[in-house]
């Protein structure tokens, strides 16, 4: 007598604070699971760190007894600080993520000049993800797809169950399908790669379910991060069916000109690119953020 796979259930968290959604991803209560593009809260005015959003992540872990496996980041996020090394403290598991974060923390090395304590070599990670590398997770199937554009190293993770659902976590290549696509003028970043990516991940089947990692709404319509493949197809403004690659890179190009830095770019690159760890104390015990003064342009 066959037993039925347990089905894949994903559980959904989301900081209004920076507009991000943390994804759980697991068969049921005791079974191995994953936690995607996790949040730790930071007050950039005071530079004050706390776990509340983390924590009710931690929280559901707990409740159901699962077992963490995988703390995953799609790549070393500028609008907000990974809670990945706190959580790793509360519930064990691995730290993963592509494996061209090596060229972003090479270049933020010089940007930060920082000393020769940081190694960018991705060693402050458990696991570097090539394209197209596997791994399970309970009986589920993931597969790690490289979607580069928005920065050097973002990847995706495909899940399937094996029996039927197949589910994206895109991290910031796609918005919901009214907001678009993610910019592409961070260091590395390429609108004509990522116009490749996405459609790598649209040439998915029609069913496909795709998680963004940030929804900000247009309007005043609900907080919304899922949509399929079909559906981006359709509808999305920047990345539709109807949107050939040069009309996407000189779009992309143009909005990405109005575009400020986001908020918490510079102490959050410093911390993800340690992946989440902060940077080491200095010799009256308190860690620093640096802020490169008259570096950017305006």
């Amino acid at each position: 007598m066959s037993s039925a796979v347990p089905p894949m259930q994903i559980e959904s968290f989301f900081d209004p604070a920076t507009w991000t959604v943390t994804y759980l991803v697991h068969q049921g209560a005791g079974s191995a699971c994953a936690i995607i593009d996790s949040v730790l809260d930071y007050d950039p005015k005071s530079g004050r760190t706390r776990h509340h959003t983390a924590d009710r992540v931690v929280e559901r872990v707990k409740v159901l007894k699962l077992k963490l496996e995988w703390i995953l980041e799609t790549h070393a996020h500028a609008d907000h600080v990974s809670a990945a090394a706190y959580i790793k403290s509360q519930l064990g598991g691995r730290i993963g993520i592509g494996e061209r974060i090596t060229q972003v923390q090479q270049v933020f090395k010089g940007v930060f000049n920082l000393d020769d304590s940081f190694v960018s070599d991705g060693s402050q990670f458990d696991h570097l993800f090539a394209h197209e590398d596997g791994f399970e997770l309970g009986t589920l199937r993931v597969k790690v797809l490289w979607v580069p554009g928005h920065t050097p190293a973002d990847v995706a993770y495909l899940v399937e169950d094996g029996v039927s659902e197949s589910a994206v976590f895109v991290g910031d290549t796609l918005f919901m399908p009214d907001v678009g696509t993610a910019r592409c003028d961070f260091p590395g970043g390429n609108a004509q790669v990522m116009y490749a990516s996405i459609h790598r991940l649209l040439s998915l089947p029609p069913a496909t379910r795709l998680f963004m990692c940030h929804d900000y709404p247009p309007t005043d319509r609900p907080i919304a991060f899922e949509a399929t493949v079909a559906e981006q197809r359709a509808r999305n403004i920047h990345a539709n069916d109807q949107i050939d690659e040069a009309a996407f890179v000189a779009l992309r190009t143009e909005r990405d000109r109005t575009l400020e830095m986001p908020v918490l770019i510079l102490p959050a690159i410093q911390i993800n690119i340690r992946a989440g760890y902060l940077p080491p104390p200095e010799s009256n015990g308190v860690a620093y953020a640096k802020i490169p003064l008259n570096f950017f342009n305006p």
